[in-house]
């Protein structure tokens, strides 16, 4: 992966979206589940997903990305155990609305309630991972102030007197 500016967001993933199936608005509005395919899927899978075609593939989500959906910004939750290698080997990802915290099916990419948009030919899918945050450079160290009085030095005068 390539390494991060401070404050700077990396995308890890980037594709434009090239059909969206027959079935897709009802999958979203009744069931809050959004899949996508790489644009060569089988046959029996293009009516319940949207196809898209990959232009960066570097990574899968993780929680605490952000799913870019045409212009909507969706804050990734939870994924499950093969959802980097289905993406990137098959452009297969499943988005639900759940709000849940932790994946169901291995396969699962869980996002806020009622978070998910009606996608549309010719717009963007990008999952962007936010960079470490900007940290204040040190300031120069400023000098010690010094005391109103000088440190006092005490000598031993050998027989000497106090």
């Amino acid at each position: 992966m390539p390494s991060l500016d401070a404050g700077v967001a990396t995308v890890c993933y980037e594709s434009e979206i090239v059909r969206v199936g027959s079935l897709v608005k009802g999958f979203v509005a009744d069931h809050g589940i959004l899949v996508f395919f790489g644009e060569h899927a089988p046959a029996e899978l293009q009516d319940i997903s949207v196809l898209h075609r990959p232009v960066v593939e570097l990574a899968g989500p993780a929680p605490g990305d952000i799913v870019e959906i045409g212009d909507r910004a969706i804050p990734v939750l939870a994924v499950g155990s093969v959802v980097e290698r289905n993406l990137l080997d098959l452009g297969h990802i499943d988005f639900k609305a759940n709000g849940k915290s932790a994946a169901d099916l291995p396969g699962d990419v869980c996002v806020p309630v009622d978070s998910l948009p009606q996608p549309a030919v010719g717009s963007s899918f990008r999952i962007t991972r936010p960079g470490p945050p900007e940290t204040p450079s040190p300031e120069t160290p400023s000098p010690q102030t010094p005391t109103s009085e000088p440190p006092s030095i005490v000598a031993a005068i050998p027989g000497g007197a106090t």
